[in-house]
């Protein structure tokens, strides 16, 4: 983060509230009553429904891109799934992030990897964030939606009926594994998209317009998001690992739904 970046925002305090309050949290998950073999299963099957099946396949590839196409109640579980990773309203995180394929690393992106690891990594969340209100004109087609509406308005209370389910399922274990520390890796998970894959690892594509790079265990991290040049070169891709040794979980979901008859109109590169 430069220091002019610091001087024209001002912070935004119950971002970093929320911030400490997880993180802190989250530490409570390593005290010796909180641990068990159960609660760390919770947290592993929890990081794939919300920041695998809703981060990554719901909320990046179907609706901020519209790579594929689903059945209506089958696009509302996976946006709810995301919301569950309690990263923002979706009709905000969809609105900011088609902002930044606009305007990839150009000093109005908000996560702009020139500012430094930290800033893109999430730096930039603590501040008032400008592009929001642009997000308006970039969600045409999802910001009339009620549902989507409801989602946006209330993911944090949704994520407080969430840890008051897991309270009476599995006790505190479940609450601190299952909602302070998966929040916590989830948020960094998906931040690595921000920051490491405009950083580190190879580019393909050098006429993506920006510095986006593809980062092999980001990749690993994100179920497939990792090979981020491939898809800011062609981001409208369902498949983001293009080589055959570019691991994307999320393609094989997307491939599976397409064999049982609910992914359609999947769009690859080389096809319209």
């Amino acid at each position: 983060m430069t220091i002019a970046t610091s001087e024209k925002l001002s912070y935004d305090w119950a971002v970093i509230a929320i911030m400490v309050f997880l993180h802190v949290g989250a530490l409570f998950a390593f005290l010796p009553g909180n641990f068990s073999w159960s609660a760390v299963g919770l947290l592993v099957f929890l990081h794939w429904v919300t920041g695998g099946l809703g981060i990554t396949l719901g909320w990046h590839r179907l609706l901020t891109h519209r790579s594929f196409q689903t059945p209506k109640w089958l696009e509302y579980f996976l946006a709810f799934c995301g919301s569950l990773a309690m990263e923002g309203g979706v009709i905000w995180w969809v609105g900011l992030h088609r902002h930044h394929h606009l305007y990839s690393d150009q000093n109005v992106d908000h996560h702009d990897s020139n500012k430094g690891f930290w800033w893109s990594h999430m730096g930039w969340m603590l501040y008032e964030v400008p592009a929001e209100k642009e997000v308006e004109r970039f969600t045409k087609d999802i910001g009339d939606d009620p549902f989507y509406q409801f989602l946006d308005n209330y993911f944090f209370p949704i994520q407080v009926a969430f840890a008051v389910l897991l309270y009476f399922i599995g006790g505190w274990p479940f609450v601190f594994w299952g909602v302070f520390l998966r929040l916590v890796v989830v948020y960094h998970c998906t931040w690595l998209v921000n920051s490491a894959t405009h950083k580190f690892g190879y580019r393909t594509y050098e006429d993506s317009g920006d510095r986006s790079t593809n980062c092999w265990w980001a990749a690993l991290l994100t179920y497939g998001e990792g090979w981020h040049n491939n898809h800011h070169a062609y981001q409208y891709s369902a498949r983001h690992g293009m080589k055959w040794w570019e691991i994307d979980m999320t393609w094989m979901t997307i491939q599976l739904l397409q064999f049982l008859g609910l992914a359609k109109k999947v769009k690859l590169v080389g096809e319209d």
